[in-house]
């Protein structure tokens, strides 16, 4: 559970970093693209933790979390 959790707080982190890279990048339309992409992808990864934690009853109570990442996912299709 806690090599998961370790996932889950690198990929979350890798979400914010990759918006905030592409941001810096908007210049060049194709690059902002690519880095918002990899957000979606690595935004898709922290939601396949914590589903697969919710199966397995590790973890108890993700509605927050599973709204914010969804909103988030949607956001980012949007911009891309």
């Amino acid at each position: 559970m806690f090599e998961v959790g370790s996932q889950i707080r690198r990929s979350s982190k890798s979400v914010r970093s990759n918006i905030v890279e592409g941001y810096g990048r908007r210049r060049y339309v194709m690059e902002y693209i690519r880095f918002l992409t990899f957000s979606i992808a690595t935004n898709d990864e922290t939601i396949g933790h914590l589903e697969t934690l919710f199966e397995t009853e590790s973890l108890k109570n993700s509605i927050y979390s599973f709204n914010l990442l969804s909103a988030i996912s949607k956001k980012l299709a949007i911009s891309s």
